[in-house]
């Protein structure tokens, strides 16, 4: 519909044209004298101007949007250059230009300032830069470059949005920090074990004597042989930190920081060689299994620059329904910025399986907890749990506070 406007206003303004050099041709010979036909000549340089730029099609100008990089992080700048280049140099007394883009960024500040004149006279290329200062978390449509100009009287105008597509993917801002294990607990009230030793079956460094509980498969039948004994294959152990992240998706204002949070902690556990997963519920359930790697790590973020707060439920019944984490010996961290009495009852149900549940109460940079939000953490502690407190720009903090607990 819109296109059909556009149309039938470009037709309209072509015949207000034609009627007004009509006019003045008119009023000039039936008036005469010298102030007519002053008139008239004077009006035909811009008449014939306008007529011209009302048969020159703005369509054949290609757009070419040049910058450095394609992926990003929140905050940092991202700079571009437009391009424009086209065959014929029909005089253009003035171009406004203006990038176009998605939804995401449509209502950035900076890139409304993204709207620039220029004055392309005869020139096949003319250009413009813009800067985003901030740029926001998520994967961005460029679609194109709206192009507008016109005659110097405002009667032919020509608009079109000239295609230049790319798309910019920001992970989400992340901050350096150091990822401790969170010690285990038990109901006798003591940290037994701060690590889940492994046994690495795959490279055996000695044999010993068997034990009870030992596999039939570890059975060294030489070294028996040999001993007239039962012995065993002693493997190389090795330590695994393996964390669950369950992000609340619910819609809160601080969910950014909330994001930002946990692609710290993911890459904090990564870089210490531990193994971690991911489940998230916004608008669709999504999971990813534990893992290490800088390929987990890069599928993660990927997920995090995209997910939005949009989950229907709140955080709690999220937990309610992921029943095989009881069956999990990782360390369980919940994410969130809203605590309720509910999310605390579900995490001690699986806190009473493994004994490793924490929750990371995510606040803003000055944000001081509610009265409310103390006693549920009294309450937490109470039941076994570490809930930690986490404010925005103080994301190193987390871990060196939940040891102290």
């Amino acid at each position: 519909m819109r296109t059909y406007f556009q149309k039938f206003k470009e037709i309209w303004k072509l015949i207000v044209l034609l009627f007004l050099i009509l006019v003045t041709f008119s009023y000039a010979m039936f008036q005469g004298g010298f102030v007519s036909w002053f008139l008239f000549y004077s009006f035909v340089p811009f008449a014939l101007y306008a007529l011209g730029l009302a048969f020159y099609s703005i369509k054949e100008i290609k757009a070419e949007r040049v910058y450095t990089k394609q992926e990003y992080n929140a905050g940092e700048k991202f700079k571009a250059s437009i391009m424009l280049e086209r065959n014929f140099p029909f005089p253009l007394f003035y171009a406004i230009t203006e990038e176009q883009a998605g939804e995401a960024l449509a209502g950035n500040s900076d890139l409304q300032k993204a709207k620039t004149m220029l004055f392309p006279g005869f020139n096949r290329v003319f250009s413009f830069d813009y800067t985003i200062e901030n740029l926001p978390r998520g994967e961005h449509l460029l679609s194109g470059i709206k192009l507008k100009t016109g005659d110097p009287l405002g009667l032919i105008e020509k608009e079109k949005v000239l295609p230049a597509e790319n798309k910019i993917l920001v992970y989400p801002a992340y901050q350096e920090m150091v990822y401790r294990p969170v010690a285990h607990h038990f109901d006798q009230g003591m940290t037994a074990s701060k690590e889940r030793v492994q046994r690495d079956t795959s490279m055996a460094i000695g044999v010993r004597e068997y034990q009870p509980g030992d596999r039939f498969s570890w059975i060294n039948w030489k070294a028996t042989a040999r001993r007239n004994d039962i012995m065993t294959k002693e493997f190389e152990q090795r330590q695994s930190h393996d964390v669950t992240l369950l992000m609340d998706c619910a819609p809160d204002g601080r969910f950014e920081v909330v994001v930002s949070f946990t692609a710290s902690v993911i890459r904090a556990i990564l870089r210490k060689g531990a193994q971690v997963g991911l489940l998230t519920s916004s608008y669709e359930r999504t999971a990813f299994p534990v893992r290490g790697g800088d390929i987990q790590q890069q599928q993660l973020l990927y997920h995090l620059a995209k997910i939005q707060d949009d989950s229907p439920v709140s955080f709690d019944r999220v937990l309610e329904a992921e029943t095989f984490l009881a069956q999990q010996n990782n360390s369980i961290m919940l994410i969130t910025a809203q605590l309720t009495k509910e999310l605390i009852e579900k995490a001690a149900f699986y806190n009473q399986r493994n004994g490793s549940v924490s929750i990371f109460l995510i606040k803003n940079e000055q944000e001081s907890p509610t009265k409310a939000e103390l006693t549920l953490r009294s309450s937490a502690n109470a039941r076994g749990i570490r809930l930690v407190m986490v404010h925005e720009g103080q994301f190193s903090e987390a871990f060196s506070e939940v040891n102290r607990r």
